[in-house]
């Protein structure tokens, strides 16, 4: 789930919010309860595990693969 960032109308408060993917309706604001709007802000997604795009290309065959190479070298693609 990603951390959305929403700004109150009102008072100009901050929060940021833990939500499901798209949930960006208008909340309320926690301190004056005026209407809270969803602000676009950088947000960093880490796909761990098997199976995403830059790590399939790495194992066409699983017969006799070094997993813990194949490991190392999906880490090191991701933090590029």
């Amino acid at each position: 789930m990603p951390l959305y960032l929403f700004r109150c109308t009102s008072c100009g408060t901050e929060a940021e919010e833990l939500l499901p993917l798209g949930e960006t309706a208008d909340r309320a604001c926690a301190e004056c309860g005026e209407p809270a709007k969803h602000r676009f802000a950088r947000i960093a997604v880490k796909y761990n595990g098997w199976g995403f795009t830059s790590t399939d290309k790495l194992v066409s065959d699983t017969r006799g693969k070094d997993f813990k190479a194949l490991r190392e070298t999906a880490e090191k693609i991701s933090d590029e």
